[in-house]
């Protein structure tokens, strides 16, 4: 069984940084791509990064390029995301998710097992 566990969260100022971190686990094989998403109250849940193991390929939103960053361990099974130049708009709970698929993508519908996610608050 999959699952993952985000964590590093919290409260920051906007200009400032975090690291999230996601500990995966059950995976069969490095054919995982593994996602952050986040959705701000109110808003609908929006893909932010994504990492295909296999490849090392990565994949940012638009509003985000540039300033996050999305890495793994040597294990690949840790996935982080580090956000830098954070903006209050930032803020929202962050989930990571997991699908099986060898090619990154932000789109939602594809992944299959999420984590319980780690609210994220950028102050102005």
């Amino acid at each position: 069984e999959v699952q993952l566990v985000e964590s590093g969260g919290g409260l920051v100022q906007a200009g400032g940084s975090l690291i999230l971190s996601c500990a995966a686990s059950g995976f069969a094989s490095d054919d995982y791509v593994v996602g952050w998403f986040r959705q701000a109250p109110g808003k609908e849940r929006e893909g932010v990064s994504s990492i295909s193991l296999s490849y090392n390929k990565t994949k940012y939103a638009d509003s985000v390029k540039g300033r996050f960053t999305i890495s793994t361990d040597n294990a690949k099974r840790t996935v982080y995301l580090s956000m830098n130049r954070l903006r209050p708009e930032d803020t929202a709970h962050y989930y990571c998710a997991a699908t099986w698929g060898l090619v990154a993508t932000l789109w939602l519908r594809e992944f299959r097992h999420w984590g319980q996610g780690t609210p994220v608050t950028v102050s102005s």
